[in-house]
């Protein structure tokens, strides 16, 4: 998810664990822990394009880093005098939650990350929401903002609109679950309905509030693409684009791993200029 998200979900998280205890700061430390694991983008600079396809969302969104990483900087949290009060145990579970909150959000978006990391590259990806999407922000950023500024930490009240917002929030994510099995069964009926074979089917939100859907079904030798607007029901017309599979043979086999790999097998290949190209769809 973009930034923000990630701090707002972040910061909640602080404010439900740490709130009651160390007032504001809890979800300041809470932003702060959330943006954690999109740091791996200052290393991007050190390694080549096409290294860097693995190295967002990699080894700093696994869980293992969840867990290594909590106990950091839990420790750090523990030497720091206005937190030294809440016991380490407490704060490494907000360390952890505050982390891996993050990396299980983004494996509902596109992409997906790597969780398994280094027992294995498979990038967990759900595929159910859009990168950025103010439905699921909103609720967040309302919670936090109605329990830091209305009650004090003392309050009984104090973490009841940061629960609601990380409610709302979670619920709307189920939400985008059940959806996506909804649109997936659209996809297929249209599919079969226009008599265009496919064996897979990849489906995923380009819209705000989950309403529009891009389709991406495969055949042994072409893509099937298409688009699908909930408001409009819409019947799907599907472009297909040729795989070109054999145009891969002979090329180093890590490279075409990685591309095939970073594209879900949801590629199509061309040769423009003397060039192997590899789009990833």
């Amino acid at each position: 998810m973009d930034s923000l998200t990630q701090a707002a979900l972040g910061a909640a998280i602080g404010e439900a664990v740490l709130g009651k205890k160390i007032g504001n700061k809890g979800a300041i430390l809470g932003a702060i822990g959330g943006t954690i694991p999109d740091l791996d983008v200052l290393l991007t600079p050190f390694f080549s394009d096409f290294q860097n396809i693995s190295i967002h969302r990699g080894y700093s969104h696994s869980i293992l880093f969840c867990v290594l990483g909590a106990f950091l900087f839990a420790y750090i949290l523990s030497k720091i005098k206005w937190a030294s009060e809440v016991s380490y145990r407490k704060l490494w579970f907000f360390s952890f939650l505050a982390l891996f909150t993050h990396v299980l959000l983004d494996a509902f978006t596109s992409f997906g990350t790597q969780l398994f990391l280094p027992f294995t590259d498979w990038r967990v990806s759900f595929d159910s929401i859009s990168i950025i999407d103010p439905v699921y922000t909103v609720p967040l950023l309302l919670g936090v903002a109605g329990s830091i500024f209305l009650y004090n930490k003392t309050d009984a009240k104090r973490g009841l609109p940061n629960n609601i917002g990380l409610v709302v929030s979670a619920l709307y994510l189920l939400f985008t679950l059940a959806n996506k099995q909804h649109i997936e069964q659209v996809f297929n009926e249209q599919l079969e309905a226009q008599n265009i074979p496919s064996f897979r089917l990849l489906t995923v939100p380009v819209a705000i509030g989950n309403t529009a859907w891009y389709g991406v079904a495969r055949d042994k030798t072409h893509l099937h693409i298409g688009k699908y607007s909930m408001l409009k029901g819409n019947k799907i017309e599907f472009n297909a684009f040729p795989i070109n599979q054999q145009l891969l043979d002979g090329l180093d086999d890590e490279l075409v791993y990685k591309m095939k790999w970073f594209a879900q097998g949801f590629y199509t290949v061309a040769e423009k200029d003397g060039k192997i190209r590899v789009y990833n769809m």
